[in-house]
């Protein structure tokens, strides 16, 4: 019989977004929360010289993706209003965290950025046709992303 404490994984719709600054989110979807790693392929002279076919594969240049957030277009303009300085030549960048709750809306995850900027905002997609919500979407791209218990 096994015994220890169960471990249950967190439910993935329990978040909030934090930019500081800027100000907190209550969006619906948060993606790209991943980074990618360059892979360096090169053979010294000396391996190709003695007929080995192998290539050497060590780490490159690390990329953060960017981390896109999709949420009902409402009133409160912040998203749009933080991406219009960007186009108005004013971008500053920021720090900001998205944090995973768990059921009893206790903090849990933390995944932290550094030197994030809106790179791209989108309005919703209308069609008189549905009856979705109307959605925006925002593209922060940044320079690090790490994550953290709480």
């Amino acid at each position: 019989m096994a015994t220890g404490t169960r471990t249950d994984p967190y439910g993935q719709f329990n978040f909030l977004i934090e930019i500081d600054g800027v100000g907190t989110f209550g969006f619906s979807e948060v993606s790209g929360l991943s980074t990618d790693t360059n892979v360096i392929e090169y053979r010294e002279g000396s391996e190709v010289a003695n007929g080995e076919s192998t290539t050497r594969q060590p780490p490159g240049l690390i990329k953060y993706n960017n981390i896109v957030c999709k949420r009902g277009f409402a009133k409160h303009p912040s998203a749009y209003n933080w991406w219009l300085k960007v186009i108005q030549g004013q971008t500053s960048t920021a720090s900001g965290s998205i944090t995973l709750l768990d059921e009893a809306q206790k903090p849990k995850l933390r995944w932290k950025f550094s030197g994030g900027w809106p790179s791209k905002w989108e309005g919703p997609a209308l069609n008189e046709k549905t009856s979705e919500v109307a959605i925006e979407s925002l593209e922060i791209t940044h320079e690090g992303l790490t994550l953290v218990s709480v």
